[in-house]
């Protein structure tokens, strides 16, 4: 008996899913427990796995889109059964497209497409563009160039002009496998060498040239986008935050990294290892900290759960070392560089990123001092680092040069008072400054 598949809940905070990419095709036979498609959610790309045997149907969401939770994806049924009711359903039951989606071409119905829509001056003579073979790629009705959403960020992010490439989906359309084969003869060509230290600056465009409102694309925006964007408003608005700023003396720190990495050449031990392991035993010597506000109750956490920003290609994501409080520096390092790189390939489980109770976000690498971050609730605090750098200090009575960092704690007010988190700052900056305080126990 024919069954429709439905976007089904792969996390708990998940409210729809985009089809990243189905592992089946149509006509293909289908096993239950079988992977039969790869979701985006809001945090990471999972698989769905059918449940029913038989033969893949009818796709009704073609790879970019996105779907309810419970709308119709897909129908499984036996190879002669007639699926038309469920066809028919399924479309009634699909929500009407926002009026503010991309316009699409009359064959768009299989592929959703993103549209790049040339400036005013360059539309009256659409030309086609030419591929990396040389050969000619069409353009679309009134110049456009129709990309499937992932095409399109992938391409994106390999530095790939979409407008040279042969689309080889339905009516031309660039899809997922044509980016891919151009990344493929990108990396197979001869890498032209590049002056050292020097930028590569924008061409100049002719004197006096009048230029028309820039071209443009439209891109879906990620479930992970979308949820950042919601959690983010109902937390800077309703959490009264205030924000508490430290310098500390960070010379007997990058000793100590250093020294546990001429003794583990392998473990590579970051500063920002160190911070989670000072920062989770600075919470259990604080409470209050470590807590978080639950409308009629403020719940205090035994364990430091200290969730740590990774950025990735859609998006910042927080998973979490667990018990760090009770984690040896190597354990920490070595888990942190395990959760980022699962992070960065969207494959983490949602009890590895829901449920910190305090997090850290580190932009000393990319050269930012000083910092506010917004609070991830229902967490009551975050803590951003800037970065450690020389700086000349008064020590003494002399002014000598030292290592230094900033770091900003924001702080949710329902659950920290302004004297609990500077104690907690203190605590933080005085086992920073004499990291011996670690080995101790």
């Amino acid at each position: 008996m024919a069954t429709q598949v439905v976007m089904p809940k792969l996390s708990p905070t998940m409210e729809e899913g985009q089809l990243a990419r189905w592992l089946k095709k149509e006509g293909d036979k289908v096993s239950m427990g079988e992977p039969l498609a790869e979701i985006d959610t809001d945090k990471a790309t999972m698989e769905m796995q059918a449940l029913s045997n038989g033969v893949l149907r009818k796709i009704l969401i073609q790879e970019g889109e996105s779907a309810p939770l419970g709308q119709p994806i897909a129908i499984i049924g036996d190879p002669d059964e007639d699926i038309s009711e469920l066809v028919k359903t399924a479309g009634a039951a699909k929500p009407a497209k926002a009026e503010a989606a991309p316009e699409q071409a009359p064959e768009s119905d299989a592929v959703p497409a993103v549209e790049a829509k040339p400036a005013a001056a360059e539309t009256s003579k659409p030309a086609p563009a030419i591929s990396g073979n040389g050969q000619q790629v069409p353009a679309a009705t009134g110049g456009r160039v129709l990309i499937s959403p992932i095409a399109a960020r992938m391409a994106s992010d390999a530095g790939i002009d979409f407008k040279t490439i042969q689309g080889s989906g339905p009516g031309g359309r660039i899809v997922k496998r044509d980016i891919e084969t151009a990344i493929s003869e990108k990396e197979k060509a001869p890498a032209t060498k590049s002056a050292v230290g020097r930028l590569t600056l924008p061409r100049r465009g002719e004197k006096g040239a009048v230029y028309q409102p820039s071209a443009y694309r439209d891109e879906p925006a990620s479930e992970m986008r979308r949820t950042i964007a919601k959690r983010l408003v109902t937390s800077l608005g309703p959490i009264p935050h205030f924000f508490l700023t430290s310098e500390i003396d960070m010379e007997r720190a990058a000793d100590t990294r250093r020294s546990i990495n001429e003794l583990y050449p392998d473990l590579k031990l970051s500063i920002n290892d160190l911070i989670i392991k000072v920062a989770a035993v600075s919470l259990i010597q604080h409470p209050q900290v470590n807590a978080s506000f639950q409308d009629k109750t403020v719940r205090y956490y035994e364990h430091a759960d200290i969730g740590v920003a990774v950025a990735t290609e859609n998006g910042l994501i927080t998973p979490i070392v667990r018990a760090a409080d009770a984690k040896s520096l190597i354990d920490i390092a070595t888990e942190v560089r395990e959760l980022a790189e699962r992070a960065r390939a969207r494959k983490l489980k949602p009890e590895e990123y829901l449920g910190a109770t305090f997090s850290i976000s580190n932009l000393g690498m990319f050269g930012i001092e000083e910092f506010t971050a917004v609070i991830n609730p229902p967490e009551g605090a975050i803590l951003a680092v800037g970065a450690m750098a020389p700086k000349a200090v008064a020590r003494d009575g002399q002014v000598v040069v030292r290592q230094t960092m900033r770091v900003t704690m924001s702080c949710d007010h329902r659950v920290i008072d302004g004297a609990t988190g500077a104690k907690f700052l203190q605590t933080f900056k005085q086992i920073m400054e004499n990291p011996l305080y670690l080995f101790l126990d």
